[in-house]
């Protein structure tokens, strides 16, 4: 080998150049292009995807604060709110388990409408939980994002993915999903309910995607829909894009029926 040969770095194998500004075309297009292969090696085809508050707690955990909180005579009213928000943690779990169960019994040879999620704790990891409960894969797509423990532990290993970009996970959870069911949640799940709307109500998404928003009195509370047709900034038509429902029935019936009838071509349940 030559003296020259000696000190050379192959481009792809240069990390300061891959961690670049020069590099960010790689970082992206590697963001889409592994996510891709490793979802066909492992035969998922489609996915529910599962949204919401990563500071939502179970039941049992919730339980446990609020007696710790009575007992230290602090931050009772945070830990009282926090159990009663359990509520939609436990649903999650329950509506995610039931949903793979439902899709383990489709004659396949790939894996159908996988439960999906954030990757996180909270609502995420509750809908992972239920799918992992009900033995079946699930996926969670983590972000890299300043806060600590943020992967949870029932995500497929082969399924948990960790992106830098936050456009290329909102791909991803966007391109797979059959179904989007939105649990309560702050800033980064408003972004993410906000911006499945967009794309379905100016149709630049052509599938068809029923969209469950669980927790109608959260929502209508959070944000007033009706305010937006009556202020003519959206039709009226632009809420039937969405059904809200308190009920485990009602979200999981709606949404196996939807997928009976435009993913698999079959007659779903009658509502």
């Amino acid at each position: 080998m030559s003296e020259r040969g000696k000190g050379s770095i192959k481009a792809y194998a240069n990390e300061a150049f891959i961690n670049s500004k020069d590099g960010r075309t790689l970082r992206i297009l590697a963001e889409y292009l592994e996510p891709k292969s490793r979802f066909e090696r492992e035969k998922v085809d489609d996915t529910i995807v599962f949204m919401g508050s990563a500071r939502i707690h179970s039941r049992e955990q919730a339980e446990d604060d609020l007696k710790k909180a009575r007992q230290s005579g602090i931050d009772l009213e945070p830990a009282q709110t926090a159990l009663d928000m359990s509520v939609y943690y436990e649903a999650a779990r329950e509506l995610a388990f039931r949903l793979t169960n439902w899709s383990k019994e489709i004659d396949h040879h790939e894996r159908r409408f996988v439960v999906c999620t954030g990757g996180g704790p909270g609502i995420m990891e509750a809908a992972n939980r239920g799918a992992a409960e009900a033995g079946g894969p699930n996926v969670g797509l983590t972000i890299s994002i300043p806060i600590e423990e943020f992967d949870n532990k029932y995500v497929t290993p082969a399924l948990a993915f960790h992106f830098h970009y936050f456009f290329m996970r909102k791909f991803w959870f966007a391109y797979l999903a059959k179904a989007v069911i939105v649990f309560p949640g702050g800033f980064g799940t408003l972004d993410e309910l906000f911006e499945l709307l967009t794309l379905v109500q100016t149709r630049k998404m052509r599938k068809h995607m029923p969209i469950v928003v669980f927790g109608a009195e959260y929502w209508r509370k959070v944000i007033d829909f009706d305010a937006l047709v009556r202020h003519g900034t959206i039709n009226a038509a632009d809420l039937k894009l969405m059904r809200f429902t308190d009920s485990i029935d009602e979200a999981y019936d709606y949404i196996v029926k939807e997928l009976a009838e435009h993913a698999l071509g079959k007659p779903g349940p009658t509502l």
